[in-house]
């Protein structure tokens, strides 16, 4: 990651901070909230304006960090309603044995450990673009979702690209984005072995 966000700084560095905002948070939107938008480079970016912010005095660090912040929740927010209110309706309309399996089993993992895979999933390229609208799809609890969305936004939007920026000057910051990532993921797979276990029983 380190090695891609070195070429987004070059690139990023001679714009105008407005259009350094727009890029950002607009990038982060489309790779959380457009489906078509999976192959976008988030961490990269992230990590890049970061550094771009550290590196130059036009850009407010707290002004990009909260674009980046409203353009992942939102973009979450967006592919959630999107697998709620037209991915459900078209399933069921186009309903097969299969598909009722495949719906029951999404609606019976998000039920069981679906706001720590909504976390989590922010730190997995393309995982990140799926979870929201398939979470939808599944009715996962709303409020269980907007908490999950916010604080996923919060740990992977902010928390990478302050990374970027204090990696500045303390390089040991790098691997602040990792270990809350690696936290994360055990968590929700210590959750999901709690919640097979207990069904066993």
């Amino acid at each position: 990651m380190i090695e891609l966000a070195a070429s987004f700084d070059s690139q990023l560095a001679p714009l105008a901070p407005f259009l350094i905002y727009l890029i950002a948070g607009g990038l982060i939107f489309l790779e959380t909230g457009v489906l078509l938008g999976f192959f976008l480079p988030g961490d990269s970016l992230l990590f890049s304006a970061g550094l771009v912010a550290a590196s130059t005095k036009n850009v407010n660090i707290v002004v990009l960090v909260s674009v980046i912040f409203l353009g992942a929740f939102l973009g979450d927010q967006v592919g959630f309603v999107f697998g709620r209110v037209i991915g459900r309706p078209y399933l069921e309309k186009h309903s097969s044995a299969r598909i009722q399996r495949m719906v029951a089993n999404s609606e019976r993992f998000y039920k069981q450990t679906g706001w720590w895979a909504v976390v989590a999933a922010r730190f997995f390229p393309w995982i990140r673009t799926f979870v929201p609208p398939i979470a939808g799809v599944s009715r996962m609890n709303y409020y269980k979702f907007l908490s999950a969305n916010a604080l996923g936004a919060l740990l992977w939007g902010a928390g990478i690209t302050l990374a970027g920026y204090y990696a500045a000057t303390m390089p040991w910051v790098k691997t602040w984005s990792y270990a809350i990532a690696t936290f994360f993921i055990c968590a929700s797979l210590v959750s999901s072995l709690v919640n097979y276990l207990r069904r066993r029983q």
